[in-house]
């Protein structure tokens, strides 16, 4: 069998018609036609007032309406965006700041669609215009610290950080909108935002959320860095700083880093390389659910407290008023005064989660820039890209690969500064360690807090990108590397207790396809490598049987492959002849009765393995019929192919679909030769 490529991790992106599916609602509802959108007419109407403050009101509405799904329909008819766009230049910094507010949730909120449409409205044209006059804005920003926090609101800083999101949002869903910000040399101004990032985290954070998604795979760009440009980059991705929102913001520049490096000079690779890993070594070494216990509590301690100071300061106050009026002063202005100080003493409620959120981010985005350090540089997202093949030595099999599907086998590999700098910064145990179940203690103080309860979703992917990063390593690196024969077969127990420890497994569909991604690759490498394994064959056909009956393709080439690994071993072996049926009957029902190509070109396959070699393997293909039941598949398997392939399967599937059904064909002979030999 051959090796699986692992997928390329971006942002997660949104659906092509949008996460609400509003426009369907609408169309089932019979109101897709409705001109009556309510407060949305009302708020756009609003825009144009001429009062900032009213402007500034329906802003803010509008920010919060574009999150009700069905409102994005009817924010679309009334053309929203041409109306917003141009408050982004208004006079009022308010009003700025609160129209790049709902920009930025209609471009999270609105999916590729709604990003796209924005594009073609020219949103980009003001929204340049901004960032350009906020860096202009910076240059001049000399306000003392106390003038800054009167004016914090308002402040340019935050404007820039409501825009830079717009702009992250749009890139991300948008080629055009990333050649516009080529074109318009925004790179030197968001490298100036970065620059910040000593005084203002939140706005470095989001600048390298844009360039981590404007950088990859984009020439052009990398063309405009500069020696100054990168030597921003180095400073915050080396920032002393310790703090998790800090520690997001290295994670995030360390992916950039990785970007740029085909414009790094060689010399100077090692380095670079070793410094992004020592990142992402660190951000892997925090225990995230310690982290949330100890944070959960001083979230506690800091309310019980505040509210405590509260009550102390609001008596004082009701006295000093008490006083005031027996003093005959203007009681208002002191009551006024006094809850403002109260105010600013009250840190801000969610300090704790939001810290807690950047290291879970973090974490995750660093397992993510692992995985993409260890692909091939023509990804794919295609959930079968390769071609599993048998064993070449089989004769039916000798030259069976045509030229695509050479290609498709390409090997992968990790440089050597990458394969020793992970080795040197013990990347595989810190990326085993995550592969666990969050700590049930974090998980169980977040299900009873409805603000911390998303966490738990967060640490759930945390340990489905370690699975990810797993079947990378296994992949890619030498058995010696990964800690000899001993530790793969202790790996694999692990891997084998973590699924069967869940006995609804099968619902949780990201963990089964991490983890059937992860034993696949690591049963190769042992197979590969003459390693016994040890999963028993219950074990075998309970994943297979549940993993067989998920909606994600991915998760059925996994386990089919799976099953064509573990019967390739036993076919070599003695007394197996039963569990081979078993495999074999189920591969043949998973070939002749999958709906998708894909899983079935992938189970012919794994027959193809399973039925290569051995004596016990052309006993049990002779007793479960597999020649007929083929030949009779045959034709339909081409039908198929002719039928559905064109519309439905990328030109790279139906090279590999192609190489199965001339693989089939030589099976097929290769079967006659076998029941004839042992019939006769």
């Amino acid at each position: 069998m051959g090796k699986s490529r692992t997928k390329r991790f971006k942002r997660p992106q949104f659906s092509p018609t949008g996460d609400c599916q509003a426009e369907a609602v609408a169309a089932a509802n019979g109101t897709e036609g409705v001109e009556d959108d309510g407060p949305a007419a009302e708020l756009l109407e609003k825009l144009q007032h001429p009062s900032a403050e009213v402007r500034e009101c329906a802003c803010a509405g509008l920010a919060r309406l574009v999150q009700q799904r069905p409102a994005l329909p009817g924010l679309a008819r009334r053309d929203a965006v041409r109306r917003l766009g141009p408050l982004l230049l208004d006079p009022s910094l308010a009003v700025r700041e609160t129209a790049a507010g709902a920009l930025r949730n209609l471009s999270a909120c609105g999916g590729f669609e709604v990003c796209d449409d924005m594009v073609t409205k020219d949103i980009m044209t003001p929204l340049v215009a901004l960032l350009k006059e906020c860096s202009a804005g910076l240059d001049s920003n000399e306000m003392s610290p106390q003038e800054k926090k009167d004016q914090n609101r308002n402040s340019i800083e935050n404007i820039a950080n409501e825009a830079m999101n717009v702009l992250w949002n749009i890139c991300e869903c948008s080629s055009r909108a990333v050649s516009i910000f080529n074109k318009e040399g925004c790179l030197e101004i968001v490298l100036k935002f970065l620059s910040r990032f000593p005084t203002n985290v939140d706005l470095a954070i989001s600048v390298a959320y844009c360039l981590q998604t404007v950088t990859e795979d984009n020439p052009e760009l990398l063309k405009s860095f500069s020696d100054p440009g990168l030597h921003v980059l180095e400073s915050a991705m080396l920032s002393p700083v310790s703090s998790m929102e800090y520690i997001l913001l290295k994670t995030l520049v360390a992916g950039t880093i990785w970007n740029l490096k085909d414009i790094i000079p060689s010399k100077s690779q090692a380095e670079i390389i070793n410094a992004i890993l020592k990142v992402l070594s660190d951000v892997l070494d925090l225990d995230a659910g310690e982290t949330v216990i100890r944070m959960q509590e001083a979230e506690k301690q800091r309310l019980e407290a505040a509210a405590e100071t509260e009550d102390v300061l609001e008596s004082a106050s009701r006295d000093a008023l008490i006083e005031d009026d027996e003093m005959e002063e203007i009681p208002h202005k002191r009551k006024v005064r006094r809850k403002t100080f109260v105010s600013d003493l009250l840190p801000s409620t969610d300090r704790e989660l939001r810290e807690t959120i950047a290291l879970l981010t973090a974490q995750q985005t660093a397992l993510e820039i692992i995985v993409n350090m260890c692909c091939t540089e023509d990804p794919s997202d295609d959930e079968w890209e390769e071609l599993s093949s048998s064993d070449e030595s089989d004769a039916f099999m000798e030259n069976s690969f045509s030229e695509c599907g050479g290609q498709l086998l390409s090997p992968l590999c990790l440089s050597h500064e990458v394969h020793t700098a992970f080795t040197n910064y013990l990347i595989p145990k810190k990326i085993f360690e995550k592969t666990a179940f969050p700590n049930s203690t974090a998980v169980d103080i977040c299900s009873r807090s409805p603000t911390w309860k998303s966490l738990i979703r967060k640490m759930n992917t945390i340990q489905c990108r370690a699975l990810v990063c797993l079947q990378s390593l296994v992949s890619l690196l030498d058995v010696d590397h990964l800690g000899g024969p001993a530790a793969l077969q202790t790996l694999a127990q692990h891997l084998s207790q973590l699924l069967f420890s869940q006995p609804d497994f099968a619902e949780h569909v990201d963990f089964l396809e991490a983890i059937s991604s992860a034993l696949r690759a690591l049963l190769q490498t042992m197979a590969s490598k003459n390693i016994s394994q040890c999963m028993t064959p219950n074990q075998l056909m309970t994943l297979c049987t549940a993993g067989i009956h998920s909606g994600n393709t991915g998760v059925r080439v996994n386990v089919v492959s799976i099953l064509g690994i573990t019967g390739s071993v036993l076919a070599k072996e003695d007394g197996t002849l039963e569990t081979l049926k078993t495999i074999g009957c189920f591969l043949l029902e998973v070939a002749t009765k999958d709906p998708s190509l894909v899983v079935a070109g992938e189970a012919l396959d794994a027959l193809f393995d399973v039925f290569a070699d051995g004596k016990e393997a052309e006993r049990a293909s002779v007793q479960i019929k597999l020649l007929s039941a083929l030949k009779e598949f045959q034709p339909v398997f081409k039908m198929k192919i002719r039928k559905e392939g064109r519309g439905k399967y990328s030109p790279d599937q139906l090279c590999v679909l192609d190489n199965v059904k001339m693989n089939l064909r030589r099976f097929v002979a290769y079967q006659e030769t076998v029941e004839k030999r042992l019939t006769t």
